[in-house]
């Protein structure tokens, strides 16, 4: 198969969706694998690693749209994009299509299979794709949040552990997932006192044992989440509904419960956002205020460390990417029923239920 991975242009997107090492794996497979110049740089590697590596380089992403059978990449494509992907092309990557209509609507009409990283499933029924980003953009959550509670970006002026004889920050972490997991521990790792919250007993049981002593556990409810507010200094949303979009669980008249400088850290915009004033923004411009409460809703969190980001994301598609190569991808999904689940978008027909709802649209199983 001739694959081809173009650079990332969405903004402050540094990330590469292949590794030299894994062009060298698909090659390995049989396969033909064309990569953008510069696509690389950004993460830290260079054109001449993925020449070594046996990478055909091309100068433009026009180029490498129209001679790859599969695109993979590591964000969803965006406008000046839409006119490059093709009919009967495959396209791996993230798309969160349940939060972007013009997205889905551009996808249904270029006639390609659009594979969505954050739908594709394991035998235990867990995202394998998506947990390596969630990790990092959890941890990072923490590290942006405690960034913004310094008072010249527009906190509180809160030290997240304190010191001795100083009370630590309050933050509390919507959602016990794999981002809310991971932001609690590094939270806790810092010194602050944590609450995580879910709506699954099992979850906040296993959370309980495993966590930090200064992490409390609390079952996710408005009436709990309205008595945590008033004395927080840090909210991370973290709630996932698997290819849908998330709930508001912070309602704009919600906001005044807190204090002026209060941090709310959204990561899961892409998904349309957990808060009911979140909106976009990008690393370039990561935050605003509503109501006096400073609001990080970056879509791309783990484009901040792309080296480490790259290496983690490349260890958990490759295996996917090779797997849709050497077969293609009914017969890979035929074989593999988490990858189907993948399957968001098949020649203009929306395959993935979710999406379909989020904009009434109509539903098309995949066997059919």
């Amino acid at each position: 198969m001739i694959i081809g991975v173009p650079k990332e242009i969405k903004n402050n997107e540094n990330r590469v969706a292949v590794t030299p090492a894994g062009v060298k794996e698909l090659i390995k497979h049989g396969h033909t694998v064309y990569v953008q110049e510069t696509a690389g740089n950004g993460s830290g590697f260079s054109d001449s690693d993925y020449m070594a590596a046996g990478a055909k380089m091309l100068a433009t992403i026009a180029e490498v749209y129209a001679i790859a059978e599969m695109i993979i990449k590591v964000k969803e494509p965006i406008a000046e994009e839409y006119p490059l992907v093709k009919k009967g092309q495959l396209v791996f990557t993230y798309f969160h299509f349940a939060c972007e209509r013009a997205l889905t609507d551009a996808m249904m009409a270029s006639g390609a299979t659009c594979i969505a990283y954050e739908t594709v499933r394991d035998r235990q029924g867990h995202l394998p794709l998506l947990i390596p980003m969630s990790e990092v953009a959890g941890r990072m959550s923490i590290q942006e949040g405690a960034r913004f509670l310094e008072r010249p970006q527009g906190g509180k002026g809160i030290l997240l552990g304190g010191v001795p004889g100083v009370k630590p920050a309050n933050v509390l972490v919507l959602g016990g997932g794999v981002v809310g997991s991971n932001a609690a521990l590094m939270a806790a790792g810092l010194g602050a006192d944590v609450t995580i919250t879910d709506i699954s007993l099992p979850v906040l049981r296993h959370l309980a044992q495993v966590m930090p002593k200064n992490v409390k556990t609390l079952f996710s409810s408005t009436h709990n989440i309205e008595t945590e507010l008033p004395d927080v200094d840090l909210v991370v949303g973290s709630v996932l509904i698997p290819g849908a979009k998330a709930p508001h669980l912070v309602s704009r008249s919600m906001l005044g419960l807190m204090k002026p400088g209060t941090v709310l850290v959204d990561v899961a915009i892409d998904q349309g956002g957990c808060f009911e004033t979140s909106h976009p923004t990008t690393h370039s411009n990561p935050v605003y205020e509503v109501d006096g409460i400073l609001h990080y809703a970056v879509a791309n969190i783990p484009g901040a460390v792309p080296y480490t980001s790259t290496l983690a994301l490349t260890n958990a598609t490759l295996p996917y990417a090779i797997r849709l190569a050497d077969k293609g991808w009914r017969e890979a999904c035929k074989n593999d029923p988490g990858l189907a689940d993948g399957v968001n978008i098949v020649d203009g027909k929306i395959t993935f239920k979710a999406v379909a709802e989020a904009f009434d649209l109509p539903y098309t199983p995949l066997e059919l």
